[in-house]
């Protein structure tokens, strides 16, 4: 019998679908929405991409949204500048600043000199304690990890007392989520395992796991006998393997065998369509904090 789907097309729309509303009771209520500015500079393609998504996701669920382009030489002064007047900016919650930045630019210099109230990225090293912290001290949790740790929950995947192996140490996803989910509270509470690509029997670690993240990088790094029958498993992978002879998009797997997993599997995301459009859903659930940590709303 094959697993369950958990796609993650359908739970962004049910997470748009509850921003938007209360979006809109802010706004009669207090008379404000939150705002988000992203920052790109240059012209790279990806970027670009991903920006105008962004933009069209901010815009769906009501916020402002300011898209400020900046040429590709502009100087790390200029944009240190920049970055400077957004967090003075009362009307922006959220400073987004794309990557990769430009060779003469620091990249760890930009992203610590955002203000940490308005780093929804989550990846300030404020936010990093905080998160290492936990409890009330999370303030915006990376959104890739949030995007995943939502999923497992909105799947009714129990994770009190779970042993959660997380495969991959990256400080995007990998040190993150295994950090949420030994956490206290709603889906966490899990005995949380990390391992790598160097790890001694990566196979016997992950056999175990009631949940198996895995954000390696790796296509189809592993394999069905690696899964336990049952088992939940988040597939963070987006690997471009080929292109499509007829469409001449890109062909992606994951860092699991899914034909075969999801015939061992309980549960299982797809690639695409399973952890990739959570990330910016989670995003514009940040930038909504933010105003509600603003305006004092719980």
């Amino acid at each position: 019998m094959s697993a369950q789907l958990i796609k993650g097309t359908e739970i962004r729309e049910q997470i748009l679908e509850e921003i938007t509303a209360e979006v809109a009771q802010i706004k009669e209520k207090h008379g404000v929405v939150p705002g988000l500015v992203t920052i790109l500079v240059g012209e790279n393609p990806a970027s670009i991409s991903y920006v105008t998504l962004k933009i069209k996701t901010a815009h769906r669920v009501g916020f402002t949204e300011i898209q400020d382009t900046q040429p590709v030489d502009i100087s790390e002064a200029d944009l240190l500048a920049l970055i400077d007047k957004y967090n003075k900016d009362d009307s922006i919650n959220g400073i987004l600043v794309q990557v990769p930045l430009p060779k003469h630019i620091d990249d760890k210099k930009v992203l610590n000199a955002i203000d940490p109230d308005k780093d929804v990225d989550g990846f300030h090293p404020v936010n990093v304690g905080r998160l290492m912290i936990g409890g009330d001290e999370v303030k915006f949790p990376p959104c890739t990890p949030a995007g995943i740790q939502e999923m497992i929950i909105r799947a009714g995947v129990e994770t009190s007392g779970a042993e959660v192996v997380v495969v991959g140490r990256s400080n995007i996803v990998g040190k993150p989520i295994a950090n949420m989910m030994l956490q206290k509270g709603k889906g966490a509470n899990a005995t949380v395992t990390i391992v790598h690509t160097r790890t001694k029997d990566l196979a016997a670690h992950c056999k175990r796991a009631d949940i198996l993240i895995v954000a390696a990088g790796v296509p189809d790094l592993v394999k069905p006998e690696w899964i336990k029958p049952g088992a939940c498993v988040i597939d963070v992978g987006v690997n471009r393997v080929g292109v499509n002879e007829k469409s001449g998009k890109a062909i992606l797997k994951g860092d699991v065998d899914f034909d075969a997993a999801k015939e061992i599997a309980g549960c299982i995301t797809p690639v695409p369509g399973g952890v990739g459009p959570m990330t910016i859903t989670m995003l514009m659930l940040n930038t909504l904090k933010s105003l509600k940590f603003k305006l004092g709303i719980e």
